[in-house]
């Protein structure tokens, strides 16, 4: 059985391993980014548990809008452990952040996949998410 719940700083190592299978580094300052999180009040991330073991993660925001009635959750980090995939750990921790997202008035969730990571797009389109294909970054620094 999976459990969801709100992540510890104590899940850091298993964090920063989640992430390198995201060609992430994130060792160094993981700690920090997760109190940093912990902390913030428009901020969730959320950790999926199988027997005692961290399988996944996700981290959201709720972002106010101006011009629309309702706010959108964007998924900043998602990621299932490689070895545990196809096991309903990924659509149980986005159904449980659409969930919280619908309880902060959002009305839409929003994220972005990089266009290599082809498994994960046929894992967002099973779950009903549309590709909206205009993204555009600024490195700042």
């Amino acid at each position: 059985m999976t459990q969801i719940r709100n992540a510890q700083v104590a899940d850091a190592d298993v964090l920063v391993e989640l992430l390198a299978q995201l060609d992430y580094s994130a060792a160094g300052f993981i700690k920090e980014k997760i109190r940093a999180l912990l902390g913030h009040p428009d901020a969730v991330l959320l950790v999926a548990e199988q027997e005692g073991a961290v399988r996944g993660f996700i981290s959201l925001h709720f972002i106010p809008q101006i011009a629309l009635a309702g706010d959108f959750c964007r998924v900043s980090y998602f990621c299932v452990d490689s070895r545990q995939t196809s096991q309903g750990i990924g659509k149980q921790l986005l159904e449980h952040a659409e969930k919280l997202a619908k309880e902060r008035s959002c009305d839409r969730m929003e994220l972005h996949c990089h266009s290599r990571r082809l498994r994960s797009h046929q894992f967002y389109e099973r779950q009903d998410y549309e590709d909206s294909p205009k993204y555009f970054m600024k490195k700042l620094g």
